[in-house]
């Protein structure tokens, strides 16, 4: 029962981390933004390769099906006109500029040029060098670009305007198609088409959606923020009444308990020890038992207190020195069972202002737990001094030492580095978590410097405000 109590009690205690609630909000928020900004690049990729491809592969067709008509256009001219060749076609306009068509130039078997026209006469040396290098077959789609130089063209007489051609760079797809003339191969035809403001079109629409992308985030990240914040509205609720639950059951069980123990006394005194000293034994067992438990209680309610966020400490200004020699010596007994040397090096006097009895209560769990984790023969030192405006206590020991990672986890509610060592010891864990929520309301600061094998030193720093 008393595992099973414990176990709740760990559950309930654990989520009074301060941080807890806004660590857990903010992961929400980014699972939250995440999962809307995945979905948004998702969205951005699918429409854009949505009308990139389908645009582009329009465009395709439609000069697939340009050069295909063409070339029956120049195989029913020859037929026609019973010509071999395609000597005075240039002058009856055949073959036709489409939409965006940027030139079209017929090859014969030679690789020769025997007719074709361009909107730019600076395109012919590149695209005629691009046919002879590529080699096109009938149905074979080749995007390419070009970069035109500016030149000047002149228009009318000598002395004339001279307008100069722009410099630009051009994306244009070209397609090519066999003319036959009853199955004899007479020459190939090239159709290009320029798609350089589809390309501009793309571009732009590119930056028009990332600007959106861009906005949106902002907008998921608020929208997260609301969402995440709505998600820990009844966690907050349900933590504030389970805060409120430890906080009255470790006040009710203090009666119960100290009733217990009131009891096992009075029946321990009306025991014969000689006589009955498998029921004495028990008792003793009941009454460590019973102790534990009042402490566990005790504890529970200190950290329930703290996650309340409201400080119940008095603000005295008295003498430590005391305090930490009384400290000293309630811990003593517990030193001399496993032959361990207290030592107490302070000033004669050490003015300091807070709460008497919570200090008091620092120096013992700090003292407890240096004793605990010190083998036997070691030796554990409490060291005071006033260092300008702050008072420092420093505990020391020889004991087994913290793992660097461990310096903060021990801190943790329930935690223990060597668990299996810990519960032999007794404790359960909350000590040092009572210590440093002590420390902050006295907006002190708590470290740690370890050793394995050789011993740990906790430095405390408060605060002597005048």
């Amino acid at each position: 029962m008393k595992t099973n109590l414990l176990s709740f009690f760990r559950l309930l205690t654990n989520l009074g981390e301060k941080d807890v609630f806004k660590s857990t909000q903010g992961r929400l928020t980014r699972i939250y933004s995440g999962l809307l900004i995945l979905f948004l690049i998702l969205f951005i990729m699918i429409v854009y390769s949505v009308l990139y491809f389908s645009i582009l592969r329009n465009q395709e067709t439609e000069l697939e099906t340009l050069v295909k008509q063409e070339a029956g256009i120049l195989e029913d001219y020859l037929t026609t006109n019973e010509k071999s060749d395609f000597r005075g076609i240039e002058n009856q306009e055949v073959v036709f500029a489409g939409v965006n068509q940027l030139f079209y130039y017929v090859v014969n078997s030679n690789g020769e040029l025997i007719m074709g026209n361009e909107a730019d006469p600076r395109l012919r040396s590149a695209v005629l060098d691009i046919l002879n290098r590529r080699g096109l077959n009938d149905g074979e789609i080749v995007k390419e670009t070009l970069h035109l130089e500016g030149s000047e063209k002149g228009r009318g007489k000598p002395g004339d305007f001279f307008q100069r051609e722009r410099e630009r760079d051009i994306r244009l797809i070209i397609a090519s198609q066999s003319i036959y003339d009853n199955g004899r191969f007479v020459g190939k035809l090239f159709i290009g088409k320029d798609i350089t403001f589809a390309h501009q079109l793309f571009h732009r629409l590119l930056i028009i959606l990332l600007i959106i992308g861009f906005v949106f985030i902002g907008v998921a990240l608020l929208i997260s923020t609301a969402m995440s914040k709505k998600a820990m509205i009844p966690i907050s609720r349900a933590f504030t009444r389970q805060r409120e639950f430890v906080a009255d059951a470790s006040h009710e069980l203090r009666t119960p308990l100290s009733v217990l123990l009131s009891s096992i006394d009075a029946i321990e005194m009306t025991l014969d020890t000689k006589k009955e000293e498998f029921a004495s034994r028990l008792l003793s067992n009941m009454r460590q038992e019973v102790k534990r438990m009042t402490s566990l209680v005790s504890d529970l309610l200190t950290l329930a207190r703290s996650d309340s966020n409201i400080i119940e400490r008095r603000t005295e200004t008295f003498d430590f020195l005391p305090h930490a020699e009384k400290a000293m010596e309630s811990v003593r007994s517990l030193a001399d069972s496993k032959q361990i040397t207290l030592q107490l090096e302070a000033p004669e006097s050490l003015i300091t202002i807070g709460d008497p009895q919570r200090l008091s209560q620092l120096l013992y769990i700090l003292l407890d737990n240096a004793i605990k984790y010190t083998p036997n023969n070691g030796e554990v030192w409490l060291l005071l001094s006033r260092e300008g405006q702050e008072m420092c206590i420093r505990v020391k020991d020889t004991g087994i030492g913290i793992k660097k990672e461990d310096y903060h986890r021990v801190f943790e509610r329930f935690y223990r580095a060597d668990k299996s060592r810990s519960r032999q010891m007794g404790g359960h864990g909350l000590g040092l978590s009572i210590a440093k929520w002590i420390v902050e309301t006295h907006e002190g600061t708590i470290n740690i410097l370890s050793e394995i094998g050789k011993g740990t030193v906790f430095t405390i720093r408060l605060p002597i405000k005048k």
